[in-house]
Formats: structure tokens, sequence, C-alpha cells
């Protein structure tokens, strides 16, 4: 009878757990050369550097490949279509942020992704960092599905 009542009490008095879905573990924010990104297959004919079981490597300018990166660790519960990564940053010759769209889709698994801000949208090199920076995770209605910030993104609440 003991087990019983003990399990009833866990029922009705657990705290509820989160409902699932998707979870930013880390955002790692780091310059990267060219090279960084060279595979042994872009040798022998260039094949798609988003291959199964790599980190998914998404680019602002996809023909450039050194640039600013935001490594974004994640674990997400399920198949998820048509999401986006919407990045805001603000560089230190700004005043006001930019934000960038990556459409994705995320698979159930944790995953890693670059969000790289190439070419033109980071002509400042390697030297220069983002004054703050703020990743959102939306679902193809809009939703925000996750969310992490640097320090000085916003004020913090008194």
């Amino acid at each position: 009878m003991r087990p019983f009542l003990a399990g009833l009490f866990l029922l009705l008095f657990a705290p509820t757990l989160p409902a699932a879905g998707v979870e930013l573990i880390r955002v790692w924010p780091t310059w990267h050369n060219e090279e960084d990104f060279e595979r042994i297959s872009d040798y022998f004919g260039r094949s798609p550097e988003n291959g199964p079981g790599r980190e998914i490597v998404l680019r602002t300018h996809p023909d450039s490949r050194a640039g600013y990166y935001f490594l974004v660790r994640l674990k997400n519960t399920t198949e998820s279509a048509g999401i986006k990564f919407e990045l805001s940053v603000i560089r230190p010759d700004a005043l006001r942020a930019t934000v960038f769209t990556f459409p994705a889709a995320l698979r159930a698994r944790e995953s890693i992704y670059q969000l790289g801000l190439t070419g033109a949208d980071w002509p400042s090199g390697r030297k220069v960092h983002p004054v703050a920076w703020k990743l959102t995770v939306l679902a193809a209605d809009g939703r925000v599905l996750a969310e992490q910030k640097s320090f000085l993104w916003e004020k913090p609440a008194k």
C-alpha cells in the first residue's frame, strides 16, 4: 500500500515538467577564417558542407566563408521544419542592432549550428567583436521557441 501512496503523492504534488521543445544549450560567438571550414571533400569535388552528422553551417553570404560566427548548440525533442534563427547584433560601429534571419529545419536531437555573418555583413575582421547580441529561435507561426542573449543586451532589472 505504501508504494501506491508514494506514487500517488508524486503524481499529485510533483513539480510539472516543462513542455517538450527547443533548448538553447550554448551560444558561442567567435571569428572564423575561411580555412577553418576546409574539408577533405573540398579537394574532391566539393561535397555539401552540411552533411549528415556534422554541424550545420548557415551564412549571410553563402559564397564567403570567413566571418563572425555564432556556434549554437541546441536540444530539440521533435522535428521542426520552417523554423528560423533570428540573430540581432550590435556592432561597435553602429548605434542600433542589425537583425539577421537564418531559415532552418531542426532535427529531433541535439544539434550544432554555425550562424555566420560573412561578406559585407561583418567587414570589421577578426579583431572586432559585437557589443551585444540576442539569438531567438522562432517557430513557423512566429512563436518564440528559445532565446539567449549576451550580458550587455539589456539593462538589468532593478
